[in-house]
C-alpha cells in the first residue's frame, strides 16, 4: 500500500473524528432537519448529480462493465426521486431512546441501559453511487461520523452527491459538515487503509462482491477493527408440491426484475412430484425475464451467485428436490443464507419450512426481493449482515448502529 493512499484515508479518518462531536450532541430536530434537506438537495441539483452519474456510466461502458454492474451504478430520474422519498422517511422515522431503565437493584439503585453512538463508522461499497446516500443517512440518523470509500467507477457521482447535497445540508442544520468524509482515490488500496485504523474508525461496513469483502474482513480482523460485512447473498425459491402455478410464476418473476442485486431469485428447487406441472409456467415466467436456467447436471456449485458472474446474471439454478427436508438442507448448507422462500398452500408445509431454514430471512408466497431495508423496515439500510452470532442481523439500520452503556445511578435520579 503507497504511503500516499494510506495518508488520505487516515486524513479523512481524523476529519471526521473531529467533527464527530457536533453530531453526537445533536439534537434530533437538527438531525431531520439536516435529512430534510437533503432530501430538498437532492431534488434540486437532479441535473448536476445525473451529470455526474451519467459522465460515470458512460466511463464505465467504455471500460466494458457488465449490464448487471452497469444497473446498479446508474442512477435514473426515478431512482433519484425515490431516495429523495426515502431520506423524507428517514428524516420522520423515531429517534432511538438514548437512556432506557432496565430494573430497580439493591440499595435504592436503577440500572439504565445507554445507547451511545460508536463515534466513526466507515463504509465500503462498489459501483453504487446510491449508497453514498443511504450510508451517509443512516449515519447521520444514528449520530455517527463516517468514512466512506467507493470504486472508482462511482466516485464521480459520490462526490456530487457529498458536496452538492450531503455536506450543504449538514450545515444548514448546523452540524459540522466534515462529520461524513468520502475518501477521494481511487485506488483499491484504499479500502484496505480504511480497515486498518482502530482507533480511529472501529467499525466497518463492507458490501461488495464475495471474494473482495471477505478479503477484507479478514484484513479487518487482524488489525482490530470490526466490521458488518455484506459478501453473499443470492435467494432461494423452494415450489412445493401444494404450490399454487400462478402465485409461482408470480414470485419468479417478481424475484428477477433486477440480476445485479443480491436477494434476486437465484436457485430454484422444485418438489419432484410437481416438476412436470410447474415447469412450463416457470419456463415462461424465466423466458419473460429474459432469463436462462441452468438444469441439471450442474457444472457449478448449486449455490452458486449468478448476480456476482458478470458474464452469465441472466441465470437461474434450476434443482429437482425429493422433498420440503431435501429443500432446507440444500438452502441451509449450500447457499450463503441470505433468503429463502416456499411456495406452498400448505399451511404445515409452510411452518416447517420456517422451522428448518436458518437464514435471515424466510418467506411464504413472497419474494425474497423484500428481503431489503426499505421494503421491510421503511427506511434505508446500510447493508445486510448474515452473521449467526448475536448481534445486528438481516437489514441493518440506524437502530442498530450504536454501543450499549450500562449506568447504575441513584433510583430517584
Amino acid at each position: 500500500m503507497s504511503d500516499e493512499v494510506a495518508k488520505a484515508v487516515e486524513e479523512c479518518a481524523r476529519a471526521a473524528k473531529v467533527a464527530a462531536p457536533s453530531l453526537a450532541t445533536a439534537s434530533d430536530e437538527a438531525i431531520d432537519a439536516a435529512l430534510t434537506a437533503m432530501a430538498r438537495l437532492l431534488l434540486e441539483n437532479r441535473d448536476a448529480v445525473l451529470e455526474a452519474n451519467r459522465a460515470d456510466v458512460a466511463k464505465a461502458r467504455e471500460d466494458g462493465m457488465s449490464a448487471g454492474l452497469l444497473d446498479r451504478l446508474t442512477i435514473t430520474a426515478e431512482r433519484l426521486t425515490g431516495m429523495a422519498e426515502q431520506l423524507r422517511l428517514l428524516a420522520g422515522a423515531p429517534h432511538q431512546e438514548r437512556s432506557i431503565t432496565l430494573s430497580t437493584l439493591d440499595g435504592g439503585l436503577r440500572l439504565v441501559e445507554r445507547r451511545r453512538p460508536v463515534g466513526v463508522i466507515g463504509a465500503n461499497y462498489e459501483a453504487r453511487p446510491n449508497v453514498t446516500v443511504d450510508v451517509a443517512s443512516q449515519l447521520v440518523k444514528s449520530r455517527n461520523a463516517g468514512v466512506l470509500r467507493t470504486g472508482s467507477a462511482a466516485l464521480g457521482s459520490a462526490q456530487r452527491l457529498l458536496n452538492a447535497v450531503i455536506a450543504p445540508a449538514l450545515a444548514e442544520a448546523g452540524i459540522d459538515s466534515d462529520v461524513i468524509q468520502l475518501v477521494p482515490r481511487v485506488e483499491r488500496e484504499a479500502a484496505a487503509a480504511l480497515v486498518q485504523l482502530p482507533n480511529l474508525v472501529p467499525l466497518v461496513i463492507l458490501r461488495g462482491s464475495g471474494e473482495s469483502t471477505r478479503a477484507l474482513a479478514t484484513e479487518a480482523a487482524t488489525h482490530g477493527v470490526r466490521t458488518l460485512a455484506h459478501a453473499d447473498g443470492g435467494g432461494v425459491l423452494y415450489v412445493d408440491a401444494a404450490a399454487n402455478a400462478e402465485k409461482v410464476r408470480s414470485l419468479v418473476s417478481g424475484s428477477l426484475d433486477r440480476l445485479g442485486v443480491c436477494n434476486r431469485l437465484n436457485l430454484l428447487l422444485i418438489h419432484a412430484a410437481a416438476y412436470d406441472a410447474m415447469w412450463p409456467v416457470i419456463s415462461e415466467a424465466l423466458a419473460e425475464r429474459h432469463v436462462t436456467p441452468s438444469l441439471p447436471p450442474h457444472e457449478h456449485a448449486i449455490g452458486y451467485e449468478w448476480a456476482l458472474d458478470s458474464d452469465h446474471e441472466a441465470t437461474v439454478t434450476v434443482a429437482p428436490v425429493e422433498n420440503l427436508t431435501d429443500a432446507v438442507r440444500i438452502a441451509n448448507e449450500q447457499t450463503s443464507g441470505l433468503a429463502a422462500g416456499i411456495a406452498t398452500e400448505n399451511a404445515a408445509a409452510a411452518e416447517a419450512f420456517f422451522d428448518g431454514y436458518t437464514g435471515t430471512g424466510v418467506f411464504w408466497n413472497a419474494p425474497t426481493r423484500l428481503l431489503d431495508g426499505f421494503k421491510l423496515l421503511a427506511v434505508p439500510e446500510t447493508g445486510i449482515n448474515l452473521d449467526k452470532v448475536p448481534g445486528p442481523r438481516g437489514p441493518v439500520t440506524y437502530t442498530d448502529l450504536y454501543i450499549r452503556q450500562y449506568a447504575v445511578l441513584p433510583e430517584d435520579r
